[in-house]
């Protein structure tokens, strides 16, 4: 049973939430509309039903003191009861033995009470109360000479009744007409919704992202629709760099790709003549698989970038505080072991930040890379980590020519390639990817030129305190990393 009327409450619930906004505001407009007539009602109910009590009361205190006056110079039992005129007032004479005088053809009252017999014994003076039977009664006991006489009204609630009925008819009307004005009020403040939901359908249909919604309203519907239109704002130029992301992977793409295919061809067509002996000595042959090598390993680290591009962000990956000296070093150790001829020279101190490791690593590693295709083979890349006010500063600079006035803008960009950088490896992806996460970071990537004249690549990241144990255990030492 208790089953039952809790599921009750549950589906009247999901009935109510499958209610459009329009439903819903016109149901509450018409039952907040009843709710207040009915409170209305019952107020004016009883100030009503007082004001005909207290009225009645001081008409029966009247009528009897002029009945008392009247049986005081005739006696209690000689006094003349007026006749009774088939409604209105009742009277009623008691007599010192406690019998009772009523006019002829006059309806019976109840008893006389207990506290009306103490009111003709003298006990008090007078008595109003309320007699609950078939009809009910309202009467009021006054002294009299040796006595008492009762003056009583039947209780009439024909003009509650009226009032009520026409507070019903009323209270209806007003319910109807809430529910109309509720109706129209929805459908004219809803009206900008409608239009935004159509638009965004729309939307939806067409795939049409430069559509704009009108600025129109104001308050919370004006917030509404500049949120939408900022949204489609932001899927428009996401949408443009999806599309730039494709076009430039598939510029980048194409050379290695025709050059692999054209090498593969060679070989075929040879081998299926017999003359791949003949035509393509051992010296060339290795030459040319070395090709295809370095142009399949050259499209492996492409396609690896761009799959690291294309995801947008880092957020796959928790943050966590750590020391960026060992991110440094990590990434160091990793380009010594891909590019057994690089040099890097590291000069590092323990600097605590909030960050992603495998991201940051990648973001190291990658200057680490640039750098070292411009660095001669005499000369290391010098790799500096040191805190500067609350920033922690990563330098990385190569002894190359360095970079040119005109590219510095466009370091950053995606497959962005400088002209004296065709002809060495690399997709143009690797200083995006780290600007890419140094944004995710909240830092700053910029380019200058070195002491050595190469190009100084800086990193500026928010440091962060390190953990306690940590900071009582290196307070006042040397934290460096050589």
């Amino acid at each position: 049973m208790s089953g039952r009327a809790g599921r009750e409450p549950r589906r009247l619930t999901r009935w109510w939430r499958r209610r459009s906004l329009r439903t819903r505001l016109t149901v509450i407009a018409a039952t907040a509309i009843a709710v207040s007539v009915f409170v209305a009602f019952q107020v004016a109910s009883e100030l009503m039903d007082w004001e005909l009590r207290d009225t009645t009361e001081n008409q029966l205190r009247a009528d009897s003191r002029v009945l008392a006056t009247d049986a005081q110079r005739a006696g209690l039992a000689q006094v003349q009861l007026p006749p009774y005129a088939e409604s209105g007032r009742l009277v009623r004479v008691i007599l010192p033995d406690g019998s009772t005088r009523t006019p002829a053809g006059q309806p019976a009252l109840p008893a006389v009470s207990e506290q009306a017999g103490r009111v003709a014994q003298g006990a008090s003076a007078d008595l109003m109360e309320s007699k609950d039977s078939e009809e009910g009664y309202l009467i009021y006991t006054l002294r009299a000479g040796d006595g008492a006489v009762q003056v009583a009204r039947a209780a009439d609630d024909s003009p509650i009744n009226r009032f009520g009925f026409g507070m019903l008819l009323i209270g209806l009307l007003c319910v109807v007409g809430g529910a109309l004005v509720g109706r129209t009020v929805a459908r004219t403040g809803l009206a900008p919704i409608d239009r935004l939901a159509a638009a965004a359908v729309r939307v939806a249909h067409t795939r049409d992202l430069d559509a704009y919604i009108p600025d129109e309203g104001g308050g919370e519907i004006r917030r509404l629709i500049r949120s939408i239109n900022d949204m489609l704002a932001a899927l428009r130029d996401s949408r443009r760099a999806q599309r730039l992301l494709a076009e430039d992977a598939a510029h980048e793409l194409k050379t290695p790709l025709t050059s692999v295919r054209l090498n593969v061809e060679l070989l075929i067509r040879l081998d299926r003549r017999g003359t791949l002996d003949s035509a393509l000595p051992a010296e060339s042959r290795t030459r040319l698989l070395n090709d295809l090598g370095a142009q399949v390993a050259e499209l492996t680290t492409l396609a690896a970038e761009l799959t690291d591009l294309a995801r947008g962000d880092v957020s796959d990956e928790n943050t966590e505080l750590l020391d960026l000296a060992d991110v440094v070093v990590a990434a160091a150790t990793r380009a010594r072991s891909r590019v057994p001829d690089i040099e890097v020279a590291l000069d590092v101190t323990s600097v605590w930040v909030s960050g992603r490791p495998a991201a940051l690593q990648r973001a190291v590693l990658n200057l680490i890379d640039n750098a070292g295709k411009w660095s001669p083979a005499d000369q290391p890349v010098q790799v500096r980590l040191r805190a500067e006010g609350a920033s922690a500063v990563l330098e990385v600079d190569d002894a190359g020519p360095g970079i040119d006035a005109a590219d510095v803008p466009r370091v950053f960009d995606r497959f962005y390639r400088a002209d004296s950088a065709r002809a060495l490896p690399g997709s143009g992806l690797g200083l995006s990817i780290v600007q890419r996460v140094v944004d995710a970071h909240g830092g700053r990537a910029t380019v200058a030129r070195s002491a050595r004249g190469g190009a100084l690549l800086r990193v500026d990241l928010p440091a962060a305190a390190p953990p306690a144990p940590i900071a009582r255990l290196t307070a006042g030492e040397d934290t460096g990393v050589h």
